[in-house]
């Protein structure tokens, strides 16, 4: 494969940077990821865009590491974003750092980032969400509901 050298300018390489994975990332593979989201059958999705405004709203009474791993869950499988995209824009939501976001679905599922990213690959999401059903008991209505409302 053929390299060219590209100037970006300062808020690119930020953006870069906030979705890139460390330590696995290069500039190269974060634009590849962002600009050429693949479907199942190898054809290029158009490049979407996503707000905050795009995640469900959840009730005040679930606990915030829940609503920040299901706003995760959502962006990935609902929006098409990778886990990094969806984590970013949970963490500008939130007005928190991504690693905050990342250490509530690490943390509370008892998972390594590579081990969620293949529980959101899964065909069906039922690991996951007997994962999550079993750290928050007391929000199974929540959690089944918010599975359901994806549809798959």
């Amino acid at each position: 494969m053929v390299f060219h050298k590209i100037e970006i300018d300062d808020e690119v390489l930020q953006l870069l940077k906030k979705s890139a994975e460390p330590f696995k990332d290069t500039h190269n593979s974060v634009l590849r990821r962002l600009l050429f989201r693949r479907n199942d059958k190898g054809s290029v999705h158009e490049i979407k865009t996503c707000t905050e405004a795009d995640f469900p709203a959840f009730p005040y009474r679930i606990p915030q590491a829940l609503a920040q791993t299901l706003e995760v869950i959502y962006g990935v499988r609902k929006l098409g974003m990778s886990r990094t995209q969806a984590t970013n824009l949970a963490a500008q939501k939130r007005k928190v750092a991504p690693q905050t976001i990342i250490d509530k679905y690490c943390r509370q599922l008892n998972k390594h980032a590579y081990e969620v990213d293949r529980l959101l690959d899964s065909q069906n999401l039922g690991e996951l969400q007997s994962l999550l059903e079993k750290k928050f008991d007391r929000h199974k209505d929540v959690i089944r509901d918010f599975f359901k409302s994806l549809g798959e």
